[in-house]
């Protein structure tokens, strides 16, 4: 495709934006706004913008320093894309009016028309409806932010945005319809996710792993980090923004808020030393990296059940969870896959491990307390994404492959993309 493509979808989406644009209306039902939980929402919805950031950081620093600001630009990145996306048409598609249980209607909320200042019953009864909507977006900004990490050094930046572009619209949306809007197919079969675990970190997780198959392997595999402090310092934005994303999806100060804001910190602390103490009990070394990929992965595990288990089930959850993904990414390390930053292990089987978890321990319908159709459910959903998220991903690689070619040239890749894509380096 021309250079200037970019440019010109870009002007053509601004134009239509303003053309099509509506005021917004206060609407009958502002008296029903309460400021308290619009209050904790806007703070929420600020804590869960700076987790990809966060994310940019922490990924920033695991590659090596030939990749660095392309690794953490294309994290950034999502954040105007996904952007100007969500308000065009990916909001509609998630949120509109449903059809099949499977997607939105598109013309529901396009270019954001009836998303007003008033509540939406459906959707926050005590916050404007236009607030859930960028609480919403911030979860999609980051779900593609993710996949990146397992084909660090080796996509063409370009690519990389088209690719962003068809995820949100045929991945992202029907999972986030399918699992949170009220006529869901997977929400009206009682599939249980708080916060995102398989609407975010099963999607993503899958999507990284054909993006690592279908990319192929780099032609030289180092596993030398750049900057550690980089890597604690993602983890800390990313587990303080981690409250906004979970605590958060109570939609308001309630019990569900206070109970998923305990539970994300405790499964991330039980997960972090669970993974370090292994490690020292393989004979391994107790380093930052692993305890900052440990505290990201209970973090993960945690997401689908927040708002549903006990403090002592949360720890539990955390500790399982950083037991598989060790193992997974050790398995990983012994096969031809070359998942560059472990999106796979890490997001893709926390997310699949704490969403069996969730449909174990969940209050009232888990089997622990002899309900077996929740469990049975999370068993089918679980297959049904996971096929979902890989094949399709793969089919939107292919595409996108056909129309820019997704890996770098060999001279590229060895020269490093911050060079090759954006004529930067990082020092």
């Amino acid at each position: 495709m021309g250079k200037k493509w970019n440019f010109i979808v870009l002007l053509v989406l601004i134009i239509i934006s303003l053309i099509l644009g509506e005021p917004y209306e206060i609407g009958e039902l502002s008296t029903q706004i309460d400021t308290g939980d619009t209050a904790w929402m806007l703070v929420a919805s600020a804590f869960v913008l700076l987790m990809t950031p966060g994310l940019a950081f922490f990924y920033g620093g695991m590659v090596n320093k030939k990749n660095v600001i392309s690794t953490m630009l294309q994290s950034f990145i999502a954040l105007g894309i996904v952007s100007v996306l969500w308000v065009m048409v990916g909001f509609s598609l998630a949120f509109g009016d449903s059809i099949g249980g499977i997607i939105g209607n598109p013309m529901t909320y396009f270019n954001f028309k009836n998303v007003t200042l008033s509540p939406n019953p459906n959707f926050g009864s005590t916050i404007p409806f236009l607030l859930f909507a960028f609480f919403q977006l911030k979860f999609a900004i980051i779900t593609p932010a993710l996949i990146t990490g397992s084909f660090a050094g080796r996509i063409r930046f370009r690519s990389y945005i088209l690719y962003i572009v068809l995820f949100i619209l045929f991945i992202y949306t029907p999972l986030a319809h399918m699992t949170w809007h009220p006529d869901g197919l997977l929400r009206n079969l009682g599939v249980l996710d708080f916060a995102g675990g398989t609407v975010v970190h099963m999607s993503a997780g899958f999507a990284a792993l054909a993006g690592a198959v279908f990319l192929g392997k780099r032609k030289k595999i180092t596993h030398e980090t750049t900057n550690t402090a980089y890597i604690i310092l993602g983890t800390a934005l990313l587990w303080f923004g981690w409250f906004g994303f979970n605590a958060g999806s109570a939609l308001g100060v309630n019990m569900d808020t206070v109970i998923s804001f305990a539970n994300t910190n405790l499964a991330s602390a039980t997960a972090m030393i669970t993974w370090v103490f292994y490690d020292r009990f393989s004979g391994r070394k107790m380093s930052a990296l692993n305890a900052c990929i440990g505290a990201i992965v209970g973090l993960v595990a945690i997401t689908p059940a927040a708002g549903f288990v006990s403090l002592s089930q949360s720890i539990f959850i955390g500790f399982i969870a950083a037991l598989i993904s060790n193992w997974a990414i050790r398995f990983k390390n012994k096969t031809d896959l070359d998942d560059t930053l472990d999106v796979f292990p890490s997001h893709g089987v926390g997310g699949v491990v704490g969403m069996i978890l969730t449909a174990v321990f969940a209050k009232e319908v888990g089997l622990i307390y002899g309900e077996t159709t929740t469990f049975t459910w999370h068993m089918i959903s679980l297959v049904g994404v996971s096929i979902f998220t890989f094949a399709g991903s793969w089919i939107l690689y292919w595409i996108v492959n056909k129309i820019i070619p997704l890996r770098v040239r060999e001279d590229q890749e060895k020269r490093g993309l911050d060079a090759s894509q954006h004529g930067e380096t990082y020092s």
